[in-house]
Protein backbone atom coordinates (compact mmCIF):
# COMPACT_ATOMS: atom_id res chain seq x y z
CA UNK A 1 0.00 0.00 0.00
CA UNK A 2 2.92 2.28 0.55
CA UNK A 3 5.00 0.77 -1.98
CA UNK A 4 5.14 3.90 -4.17
CA UNK A 5 6.67 5.91 -1.27
CA UNK A 6 8.99 3.31 -0.70
CA UNK A 7 12.90 4.62 -1.02
CA UNK A 8 16.43 3.04 -0.93
CA UNK A 9 17.57 3.66 2.26
CA UNK A 10 21.23 4.30 2.43
CA UNK A 11 21.68 5.17 6.19
CA UNK A 12 19.75 5.43 8.86
CA UNK A 13 19.92 9.05 11.30
CA UNK A 14 19.65 7.82 14.61
CA UNK A 15 17.40 9.94 16.81
CA UNK A 16 18.42 8.86 20.28
CA UNK A 17 21.06 11.42 20.76
CA UNK A 18 18.20 14.65 21.16
CA UNK A 19 20.73 16.25 23.95
CA UNK A 20 23.58 15.98 26.38
CA UNK A 21 26.09 14.47 23.37
CA UNK A 22 29.17 15.51 25.23
CA UNK A 23 28.03 14.13 28.75
CA UNK A 24 26.97 10.90 26.86
CA UNK A 25 30.19 10.45 25.48
CA UNK A 26 32.45 10.91 28.63
CA UNK A 27 29.95 8.46 30.20
CA UNK A 28 29.72 5.73 27.34
CA UNK A 29 33.52 5.98 27.45
CA UNK A 30 33.76 5.27 31.04
CA UNK A 31 31.52 2.81 31.20
CA UNK A 32 33.39 0.90 27.75
CA UNK A 33 36.57 1.02 29.56
CA UNK A 34 35.92 -0.48 32.81
CA UNK A 35 33.54 -3.05 30.56
CA UNK A 36 36.71 -3.58 28.62
CA UNK A 37 38.97 -3.65 31.86
CA UNK A 38 36.72 -5.70 34.09
CA UNK A 39 36.47 -8.49 31.60
CA UNK A 40 40.00 -8.46 30.13
CA UNK A 41 41.15 -8.75 34.06
CA UNK A 42 38.39 -11.81 34.54
CA UNK A 43 39.78 -13.34 31.32
CA UNK A 44 43.61 -12.93 32.19
CA UNK A 45 42.87 -14.43 36.08
CA UNK A 46 41.13 -17.45 34.41
CA UNK A 47 44.07 -18.22 31.87
CA UNK A 48 47.26 -17.51 34.25
CA UNK A 49 45.70 -18.86 37.56
CA UNK A 50 45.31 -22.72 37.84
CA UNK A 51 42.88 -22.80 40.40
CA UNK A 52 40.48 -21.40 38.44
CA UNK A 53 41.07 -23.86 35.35
CA UNK A 54 37.70 -25.44 36.21
CA UNK A 55 34.38 -25.73 33.75
CA UNK A 56 32.85 -22.48 36.24
CA UNK A 57 35.59 -20.03 34.82
CA UNK A 58 35.92 -22.13 31.92
CA UNK A 59 32.35 -20.56 31.27
CA UNK A 60 33.23 -17.39 32.94
CA UNK A 61 35.73 -16.79 30.83
CA UNK A 62 33.17 -17.18 27.51
CA UNK A 63 31.02 -14.96 29.42
CA UNK A 64 33.83 -11.73 29.62
CA UNK A 65 34.44 -12.58 25.96
CA UNK A 66 30.60 -12.11 25.05
CA UNK A 67 30.42 -8.86 27.14
CA UNK A 68 33.39 -7.47 25.91
CA UNK A 69 32.05 -8.24 22.23
CA UNK A 70 28.41 -6.96 23.38
CA UNK A 71 29.89 -3.74 23.93
CA UNK A 72 32.32 -3.30 21.53
CA UNK A 73 29.22 -3.70 18.96
CA UNK A 74 27.39 -0.88 19.69
CA UNK A 75 29.75 1.67 21.84
CA UNK A 76 32.43 2.75 19.44
CA UNK A 77 29.49 3.64 17.27
CA UNK A 78 27.86 5.34 19.98
CA UNK A 79 31.20 7.13 20.82
CA UNK A 80 31.82 8.22 17.23
CA UNK A 81 28.01 9.42 16.73
CA UNK A 82 28.00 11.64 20.00
CA UNK A 83 30.63 13.97 18.55
CA UNK A 84 28.47 14.55 15.30
CA UNK A 85 26.20 17.23 14.48
CA UNK A 86 23.68 14.20 13.17
CA UNK A 87 23.91 10.46 14.34
CA UNK A 88 23.88 8.07 11.71
CA UNK A 89 24.66 4.67 10.45
CA UNK A 90 24.81 2.75 7.32
CA UNK A 91 22.43 0.63 6.37
CA UNK A 92 24.69 -2.45 6.06
CA UNK A 93 26.49 -1.22 9.05
CA UNK A 94 23.30 -1.09 10.90
CA UNK A 95 22.53 -5.06 9.46
CA UNK A 96 25.63 -5.42 10.76
CA UNK A 97 25.17 -4.23 14.57
CA UNK A 98 21.69 -5.86 15.04
CA UNK A 99 23.46 -9.14 13.68
CA UNK A 100 26.05 -9.16 15.93
CA UNK A 101 23.99 -7.49 18.74
CA UNK A 102 21.69 -9.95 18.86
CA UNK A 103 23.99 -12.87 18.46
CA UNK A 104 25.21 -11.88 22.00
CA UNK A 105 22.13 -11.78 22.83
CA UNK A 106 21.14 -15.82 22.05
CA UNK A 107 24.58 -16.79 23.23
CA UNK A 108 24.28 -14.53 26.47
CA UNK A 109 20.97 -16.63 27.40
CA UNK A 110 22.11 -20.52 26.22
CA UNK A 111 25.92 -19.83 27.87
CA UNK A 112 23.78 -18.40 31.23
CA UNK A 113 21.67 -21.45 31.03
CA UNK A 114 24.75 -23.82 30.71
CA UNK A 115 26.35 -21.98 33.68
CA UNK A 116 23.74 -22.52 35.73
CA UNK A 117 23.46 -26.15 34.85
CA UNK A 118 27.38 -26.20 35.81
CA UNK A 119 26.16 -25.34 39.34
CA UNK A 120 24.17 -27.87 39.15
CA UNK A 121 26.21 -31.13 38.48
CA UNK A 122 28.78 -29.43 41.07
CA UNK A 123 26.31 -28.92 44.11
CA UNK A 124 24.02 -32.17 43.53
CA UNK A 125 25.85 -34.21 42.13
CA UNK A 126 29.53 -33.79 42.69
CA UNK A 127 30.45 -37.67 42.18
CA UNK A 128 29.24 -37.43 38.54
CA UNK A 129 30.57 -33.77 37.97
CA UNK A 130 34.00 -34.80 36.34
CA UNK A 131 32.07 -36.87 34.05
CA UNK A 132 29.18 -34.60 33.40
CA UNK A 133 31.33 -31.50 33.08
CA UNK A 134 34.63 -32.61 31.39
CA UNK A 135 36.83 -30.52 29.06
CA UNK A 136 35.32 -31.85 26.10
CA UNK A 137 32.28 -31.43 27.15
CA UNK A 138 32.61 -27.85 28.18
CA UNK A 139 34.35 -27.07 24.80
CA UNK A 140 31.25 -28.23 22.73
CA UNK A 141 28.63 -26.56 25.20
CA UNK A 142 30.28 -23.23 24.85
CA UNK A 143 30.88 -23.74 20.88
CA UNK A 144 26.94 -24.28 21.29
CA UNK A 145 25.52 -21.25 22.94
CA UNK A 146 27.71 -19.46 20.26
CA UNK A 147 26.25 -21.24 17.07
CA UNK A 148 22.84 -20.54 18.66
CA UNK A 149 22.99 -17.35 19.11
CA UNK A 150 24.51 -16.77 15.79
CA UNK A 151 22.06 -18.66 13.98
CA UNK A 152 18.96 -16.80 15.82
CA UNK A 153 20.74 -13.86 15.10
CA UNK A 154 20.94 -14.71 11.00
CA UNK A 155 16.93 -15.31 10.89
CA UNK A 156 16.39 -11.65 12.42
CA UNK A 157 18.63 -10.56 10.03
CA UNK A 158 17.52 -11.65 6.98
CA UNK A 159 13.81 -10.32 8.04
CA UNK A 160 15.21 -6.77 8.66
CA UNK A 161 16.55 -6.92 5.21
CA UNK A 162 13.75 -7.11 3.60
CA UNK A 163 12.00 -4.32 5.52
CA UNK A 164 11.22 -0.89 3.23
CA UNK A 165 11.32 2.43 4.47
CA UNK A 166 9.71 5.21 3.06
CA UNK A 167 10.93 8.76 3.52
CA UNK A 168 13.42 9.65 6.10
CA UNK A 169 14.66 6.09 7.62
CA UNK A 170 15.20 7.60 11.24
CA UNK A 171 15.61 5.11 14.21
CA UNK A 172 14.09 6.56 17.97
CA UNK A 173 17.40 5.30 19.34
CA UNK A 174 21.18 5.19 19.78
CA UNK A 175 21.88 2.03 17.81
CA UNK A 176 20.40 -0.69 15.34
CA UNK A 177 18.07 -3.46 16.87
CA UNK A 178 15.00 -5.39 16.14
CA UNK A 179 12.33 -3.15 17.69
CA UNK A 180 13.18 0.27 16.49
CA UNK A 181 14.25 -1.24 12.78
CA UNK A 182 10.22 -2.53 13.17
CA UNK A 183 8.68 0.38 14.04
CA UNK A 184 10.32 2.53 11.60
CA UNK A 185 9.73 -0.03 8.76
CA UNK A 186 6.38 0.92 6.73
CA UNK A 187 6.83 -2.87 4.77
CA UNK A 188 4.83 -5.34 6.08
CA UNK A 189 6.45 -6.42 9.90
CA UNK A 190 4.84 -9.23 10.57
CA UNK A 191 7.37 -12.38 9.79
CA UNK A 192 9.40 -10.33 11.90
CA UNK A 193 7.38 -9.95 15.03
CA UNK A 194 6.66 -13.82 14.84
CA UNK A 195 10.18 -13.83 14.98
CA UNK A 196 10.86 -12.00 17.97
CA UNK A 197 8.11 -13.63 19.62
CA UNK A 198 9.43 -17.39 19.03
CA UNK A 199 12.55 -16.07 19.62
CA UNK A 200 11.89 -14.62 23.21
CA UNK A 201 10.34 -18.13 24.08
CA UNK A 202 12.63 -20.44 22.69
CA UNK A 203 15.90 -18.12 23.13
CA UNK A 204 14.88 -16.30 26.27
CA UNK A 205 12.27 -17.97 27.76
CA UNK A 206 13.36 -21.86 27.71
CA UNK A 207 16.87 -20.65 29.22
CA UNK A 208 15.46 -18.79 31.88
CA UNK A 209 13.19 -22.04 32.55
CA UNK A 210 16.62 -24.38 32.86
CA UNK A 211 18.32 -21.65 34.88
CA UNK A 212 15.04 -21.56 37.43
CA UNK A 213 15.12 -25.70 37.47
CA UNK A 214 18.42 -26.05 38.30
CA UNK A 215 18.66 -23.61 41.31
CA UNK A 216 15.47 -24.94 42.50
CA UNK A 217 17.14 -28.51 42.57
CA UNK A 218 19.87 -26.95 43.93
CA UNK A 219 17.82 -25.34 46.33
CA UNK A 220 16.41 -28.43 47.22
CA UNK A 221 20.02 -30.21 47.52
CA UNK A 222 21.62 -27.39 50.01
CA UNK A 223 18.55 -27.38 52.31
CA UNK A 224 19.65 -30.90 53.18
CA UNK A 225 22.90 -29.93 53.60
CA UNK A 226 24.26 -29.08 56.95
CA UNK A 227 24.25 -25.80 57.51
CA UNK A 228 27.50 -24.37 58.78
CA UNK A 229 29.20 -25.76 55.93
CA UNK A 230 26.98 -26.71 52.84
CA UNK A 231 24.86 -23.37 52.89
CA UNK A 232 27.72 -21.13 52.66
CA UNK A 233 29.99 -23.10 50.16
CA UNK A 234 26.79 -23.55 47.99
CA UNK A 235 25.68 -19.82 47.87
CA UNK A 236 28.90 -18.48 47.71
CA UNK A 237 29.17 -19.71 44.04
CA UNK A 238 25.80 -19.64 42.97
CA UNK A 239 24.70 -16.07 44.04
CA UNK A 240 27.05 -14.00 41.73
CA UNK A 241 25.65 -16.04 38.98
CA UNK A 242 21.78 -15.51 40.10
CA UNK A 243 22.61 -12.03 39.92
CA UNK A 244 24.08 -12.10 36.64
CA UNK A 245 21.14 -14.13 35.31
CA UNK A 246 18.19 -11.83 36.95
CA UNK A 247 19.74 -8.55 35.77
CA UNK A 248 20.28 -9.94 32.24
CA UNK A 249 16.94 -11.73 31.94
CA UNK A 250 14.55 -8.61 33.55
CA UNK A 251 16.75 -5.84 31.48
CA UNK A 252 16.19 -8.31 28.36
CA UNK A 253 13.11 -9.10 29.01
CA UNK A 254 12.16 -5.40 29.16
CA UNK A 255 13.98 -4.31 25.92
CA UNK A 256 12.11 -7.03 23.67
CA UNK A 257 8.67 -7.42 25.21
CA UNK A 258 7.50 -4.16 26.14
CA UNK A 259 4.04 -3.55 25.03
CA UNK A 260 3.53 -0.94 22.38
CA UNK A 261 1.04 1.16 24.26
CA UNK A 262 3.07 4.05 26.12
CA UNK A 263 6.37 3.81 24.37
CA UNK A 264 8.72 5.94 24.85
CA UNK A 265 11.55 6.70 23.33
CA UNK A 266 14.05 7.83 26.01
CA UNK A 267 12.45 5.09 28.00
CA UNK A 268 13.20 2.71 25.18
CA UNK A 269 17.17 4.21 24.62
CA UNK A 270 17.31 3.87 29.00
CA UNK A 271 16.20 0.08 28.81
CA UNK A 272 18.40 -0.48 25.82
CA UNK A 273 21.47 0.86 27.18
CA UNK A 274 21.24 -1.02 30.71
CA UNK A 275 20.51 -4.35 28.68
CA UNK A 276 23.55 -3.64 25.76
CA UNK A 277 26.10 -1.40 27.90
CA UNK A 278 25.88 -1.30 31.61
CA UNK A 279 25.09 -4.85 32.59
CA UNK A 280 28.46 -5.65 30.84
CA UNK A 281 29.99 -4.09 32.89
CA UNK A 282 28.34 -4.74 36.23
CA UNK A 283 29.03 -8.87 35.33
CA UNK A 284 32.64 -8.50 36.43
CA UNK A 285 32.11 -6.09 38.94
CA UNK A 286 29.69 -9.03 40.58
CA UNK A 287 31.45 -12.32 39.76
CA UNK A 288 34.46 -10.43 41.82
CA UNK A 289 33.08 -8.93 44.47
CA UNK A 290 31.06 -12.09 45.28
CA UNK A 291 33.56 -14.96 44.97
CA UNK A 292 36.55 -15.11 47.34
CA UNK A 293 38.44 -17.67 44.49
CA UNK A 294 38.39 -14.78 42.07
CA UNK A 295 40.04 -12.42 44.69
CA UNK A 296 42.93 -14.31 45.99
CA UNK A 297 43.64 -15.28 42.11
CA UNK A 298 43.54 -11.53 41.85
CA UNK A 299 45.42 -11.24 45.22
CA UNK A 300 48.35 -13.28 43.93
CA UNK A 301 48.48 -11.70 40.92
CA UNK A 302 48.80 -8.74 42.29
CA UNK A 303 51.81 -9.94 44.74
CA UNK A 304 53.11 -11.52 42.21
CA UNK A 305 53.56 -8.51 39.71
CA UNK A 306 54.90 -6.30 43.10
CA UNK A 307 57.50 -9.01 43.59
CA UNK A 308 58.70 -9.34 40.10
CA UNK A 309 59.08 -5.86 39.61
CA UNK A 310 61.16 -5.11 43.33
CA UNK A 311 64.79 -4.62 43.24
CA UNK A 312 65.71 -7.88 44.60
CA UNK A 313 63.73 -9.57 41.91
CA UNK A 314 66.57 -9.67 39.49
CA UNK A 315 68.87 -10.23 41.65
Amino acid sequence: MAGENQTHVTEFMLLGFSYGQPFLFVLFLAIYLATLLGNSAILALVSLDPHLHSPMYFFLSHLSCLDICYSSVTVPKILANALRPQATISYRGCLAQMFFLMGCAGTECALLAVMAYDRYAAICQPLRYSHAMSRGVCVVAAASCWLWGMLDSAVHTLLASRLSFCGAARLQHIFCDVPPLLRAACSNTHPSEVALHAASVFVGLSPFLLVVISYLRILATVLGMPMATGWRKAFSTCSAHLLVVTLYFVTSNLNYNRPSSGYSPAADTLVSALYCIVTPMLNPLIYSLRNQEVWEALRKAMRGRGMAGSPGSNA
